[in-house]
């Protein structure tokens, strides 16, 4: 039951990512939803039965659900370090870790072959566990999870205080959070894989409800934090979007009158192509560089304008002019998270 809602909760991260697919440089962010919740999805029991039925019955699927979770760790992180941090120093730390990747991936399929494991279960490390093969591929995919994830909270933390949109300073200290309680999912594993050896089946089973707490509670953390920046950014666009429709109809009128007599250049209101929620702002822009460039060729236009329209006028220079502003600082955070 906790995989199927895990799993829910990262496909409806996956969900508010879409809508901004062309706008996001990195697509890094979506490849980890999208990996996670295959992973989260092939390990629901009915879906596992079924996959592993056409795979054999040798609990392949098990080892191709894991393959596809380190995957998605790894592009998480990647995603994360670059909203937070995009030095080129990044880059050098993304070849490190395709190659840890790499070498995590080959021993989670030379350890899986080496358990042996009849029949399809769909509480693999309960029933096969006590073997040390099966020990050992549990602790190479936590072991990676627990220091990619720890590594990833801890760079959350430390750069939480440069980010210049508030929702991405909350949505950082989200991610923190569920990277600590991910920490923390990893120790239970462990913990449960080592008492497992041990024949300690009691001890075993109450760790077991502190892993399914921290299970939980990474993943919905983790999603509200990781969703948050694009739905801000949505609402912020559509609030944008509204301010500069009102500032246009405002200065429809004196730029008719100021513009009337150079009619070849004036604005073409046909909509075009462009995103919808852009254009208000673009006809603004256009509107006011017609306004200005007027002016420029003939000054004694000015006399025609009232304090209004020149009220109206500033109003549209400080929203073009914040928007600009709040784009370029939040360039470097806001394209990959």
């Amino acid at each position: 039951m906790i995989q199927a809602i895990a799993a829910a909760v990262i496909w409806c991260l996956a969900l508010c990512l879409l809508p901004d697919l062309k706008r996001r440089k990195d697509q890094s962010i979506l490849v980890a939803a999208v990996t996670i919740a295959t992973a989260l999805t092939l390990n629901v029991d009915g879906i596992y039965r079924a996959g592993d039925s056409l795979l054999g019955n040798r609990n392949l699927l098990d080892l191709v659900a894991n393959v596809f979770m380190v995957v998605g760790i790894y592009f998480l992180s990647r995603a994360i370090l670059r909203a937070a941090n995009v030095s080129d120093t990044v880059d050098i730390h993304n070849r490190t870790g395709q190659s840890v990747l790499g070498m995590v991936v080959v021993a989670l399929i030379v350890s899986f072959s080496l358990v042996d494991a009849p029949q399809t279960s769909t509480s693999f490390m309960k029933d096969f566990g006590s073997q040390w093969p099966a020990a050992a591929y549990s602790a190479v995919q936590f072991l990676y999870i627990g220091a990619v994830v720890a590594i990833t909270g801890v760079t959350c933390f430390k750069f939480r205080g440069e980010m210049a949109r508030p929702y991405f300073r909350v949505a950082f200290v989200f991610i923190g959070l569920g990277c600590a309680l991910a920490v923390v999912l990893v120790l239970a594993v462990l913990g449960m894989d080592v008492l497992h050896l041990m024949g300690e089946r009691e001890a075993m089973t109450r760790l077991s409800y502190v892993y399914d707490a921290a299970f939980l509670g990474a993943m919905v953390f983790l999603c509200v934090g990781l969703a948050l920046p694009p739905v801000a950014r949505r609402l912020e666009r559509r609030s944008d979007a509204r301010a500069a429709d009102v500032l246009v109809e405002r200065l429809s009128e004196p730029w008719d009158r100021i513009t009337s007599g150079r009619s070849e250049i004036r604005l073409n209101v046909v909509p075009t192509a462009i995103d919808r929620q852009d254009a208000p702002k673009r006809r603004l822009h256009r509107m006011l560089v017609e306004i200005q460039d007027a002016l420029f060729v003939d000054p004694n236009l000015a006399q025609s304008l009232s304090q209004n329209d020149v009220d109206v006028l500033r109003a549209a220079e400080r929203h073009l002019g914040a928007r600009s502003t709040g784009d370029r600082r939040t360039r470097r955070q806001g394209k990959e998270a």
